[in-house]
């Protein structure tokens, strides 16, 4: 059954559970929209990562991209885990700070960093800054000198690869804002700039290709044209990295046609193919980073909607109508990405009509799900919509003055509200009257 490709049950109600707490149930006691985590499953995805790394004996961190779910209550488990954490922003850091990561666990990305997110990472002492432009080297140089500190970083750079992927989530090829161009002379002049900087030091090479991918191959190839760059780093500066950090963007499944591969092929792979570059460039072997974020989260959580409005044209389509939409999952209508969902109060009932899943919002292109297979759907109805984990609450909105859901975590039959729904008071905090 399609069900058994996911991490959710149905109970002898016919209902879904997760994390072994009756969805239906859930739905009644917070309401919905409501975005629903398996603690169980986001610590099986860290461990699968982190136990690899150890089994094959080598040096690594793993960091959670925390932009694809950042709040308290996930960091806690990710550090409880073990994991370092890869933050984007101002906001991000404060996050993991506030969530008792230590400094040294966090690595600072953004192509565009603000001296104010330098300022931060440097007062926290902060493990890393992933460098990723020219600007940023002058200004984070700035900072440091005038705090008198040094501070570990890595360089960003593109290899050129396009995935088969969005172009919104493609991030290795040339034409990319992030990184410093491999092949152009831009990440050579970086490197010199950074291995003569007296206030940094310069550890090794980040990329990251994309996301959604569901094979080695493309990071392998990767991995080998940043050991081409070491050679020639190497050969003409005896540079011997002590970091390499191969990013992220391990596939997961969305809907049937998705194909994912288990996370630790991944790891075996990359710690493969580093280790014989290192044994060819008669080097140690680096220390191996990577940065998994939607692999963790994504099918670790479920969003729970109730179907209201109904609409049928005869010969064209039939609607159905959720108290949810692009405000708490943009990415339909960003990315045109697919999702799959099914009646979590009548999990078992059978596929007998097709119906479209809009959204509330005042748009069009609210669309959630075109063309699910589902039963005769009601008005009042629950509708799960499945491996929501990532990029939906880190991407949500007050679009139309819609409150932001609440997320809801499940551990051994458990449920905890780790965040708390918005009010019509929470909308409207930071207006300002402009009557007399």
């Amino acid at each position: 059954m399609f069900m058994d490709q996911y991490p959710y049950q149905i109970n002898s109600l016919g209902h879904i559970e997760i994390g072994g707490v009756d969805t239906v149930e859930l739905a009644n006691k917070y309401g919905t929209p409501l975005y629903v985590y398996d603690v169980a499953v986001i610590r099986e995805r860290c461990r699968s990562f982190v136990d690899t790394f150890k089994q094959l004996g080598v040096r690594a961190q793993v960091a959670y991209a925390s932009k694809a779910f950042s709040s308290i209550a996930i960091l806690q488990v990710i550090k409880q885990e073990g994991l370092s954490v890869d933050v984007v922003s101002e906001g991000e850091l404060y996050t993991a700070l506030q969530a008792g990561i230590n400094p040294e666990k966090i690595h600072l990305h953004g192509n565009n960093k603000s001296s104010r997110e330098l300022e931060m990472a440097v007062e926290n002492h902060i493990g890393c800054v992933v460098v990723d432009n020219f600007f940023e080297i002058e200004l984070l140089t700035s900072i440091l000198k005038h705090h008198n500190k040094k501070m570990d970083v890595i360089i960003r750079v593109t290899p050129g690869i396009k995935s088969k992927t969005h172009q919104y989530i493609m991030t290795g090829n040339e034409d990319s804002k992030f990184g410093f161009d491999l092949h152009n002379g831009q990440a050579d002049e970086a490197f010199h700039l950074l291995l003569e900087n007296p206030h940094v030091n310069f550890k090794g090479l980040h990329c990251h290709i994309g996301s959604q991918i569901f094979d080695t191959e493309r990071f392998v190839t990767a991995t080998n044209i940043l050991f081409n760059k070491l050679v020639e780093w190497k050969d003409s500066h005896g540079f011997i990295p002590k970091v390499l950090n191969l990013g992220g963007g391990f596939g997961i499944r969305y809907t049937e046609e998705d194909q994912p591969i288990p996370l630790h092929h991944y790891v075996e792979k990359l710690v493969e193919t580093v280790k014989e570059h290192s044994e060819q460039l008669d080097i140690p072997l680096p220390e191996i980073w990577i940065e998994p974020g939607r692999s963790i989260v994504g099918d670790a959580g479920i969003t729970l909607y109730t179907v209201g409005s109904q609409k049928h044209i005869p010969g064209v389509r039939d609607y159905i109508s959720v108290d949810g939409g692009m405000t708490d999952n943009i990415r339909p209508a960003l990315y045109q990405a697919k999702y799959h969902g099914l009646l979590a109060n009548r999990a078992n009932d059978a596929n007998d009509t097709v119906v479209s899943v809009a959204g509330k919002c005042c748009e069009s292109g609210d669309m959630l799900i075109w063309d699910l297979p589902i039963p005769k759907v009601n008005s009042g109805d629950i509708l799960a919509i499945l491996s929501t984990g990532a990029y939906g609450y880190s991407m949500a909105s007050n679009y139309n003055r819609i409150q932001r859901a609440a997320v809801v975590f499940v551990e051994n039959g458990q449920d905890k509200l780790v965040i708390k729904r918005e009010t019509y008071e929470d909308i409207i905090s930071h207006d300002l009257s402009y009557e007399s």
